[in-house]
């Protein structure tokens, strides 16, 4: 941790300057904010995206109902319809057919569906997810992988948050170091034109 290395400033010294001191507490408060701050917002981060995903997950695990969908021929349209995300089974890669199913109600549904397989004779039988009116929808979200999501996004924001408060320590250290050459270089405008003249005191 690099921010450490400025901490050496608060030492003793008759040749310690202001900006020294100061580079010293800018170096201490960037290690108490690596060290406790970044990682707080991380684990606040990740467990608000992680309880935000559960409630989804357990949202849809409501709403969405398995059922068993039965094949009853090859699908009736041949154009290609557009892939929604929200709406598709989890067979994608098998085959299109033609199919009845029930909704929670009871009511027949029929449509065209993904069967799993290249190969699927009518009558043949698998199961699909659907939402309260009997659609077709993606199963439910898993609940280890909005976990997983979680502690990324918890991962990613202390990442984050640790390279912005170096930066921003950086910052600092370029503004002090500029303030001292700025400095130096009004002293030596200052006392360079006396040097080497005689009775300059030099």
């Amino acid at each position: 941790m690099r921010s450490i290395v400025g901490l050496w400033r608060w030492r003793k010294n008759p040749l310690r300057r202001g900006t020294d001191l100061l580079e010293a507490w800018v170096a201490l408060v960037a290690a108490l904010l690596l060290a406790l701050a970044t990682p707080a917002t991380g684990w606040i981060c990740g467990s608000r995206i992680n309880s935000s995903l559960q409630h989804t997950v357990r949202l849809q695990r409501e709403e969405r109902h398995r059922t068993t969908v039965v094949v009853t021929g090859p699908p009736k349209e041949h154009h290609h319809n557009a892939f929604d995300a929200e709406s598709a089974t989890d067979h994608e890669g098998g085959s299109r057919v033609l199919a009845t199913w029930s909704a929670v109600d009871g009511t027949r549904r029929t449509g065209t569906l993904t069967a799993p397989g290249r190969r699927v004779t009518p009558g043949a039988t698998f199961t699909i997810w659907t939402d309260p009116r009997g659609k077709p929808v993606k199963g439910p979200m898993n609940g280890d992988w909005a976990r997983l999501n979680g502690m990324m996004a918890g991962a990613a924001t202390t990442l984050v948050a640790a390279v912005l408060v170096e930066l921003l320590r950086r910052l600092v250290l370029w503004r002090l170091v500029r303030r001292r050459y700025s400095r130096l270089d009004r002293a030596w405008a200052k006392a360079g034109p006396d040097w080497g003249r005689t009775g300059a005191g030099s």
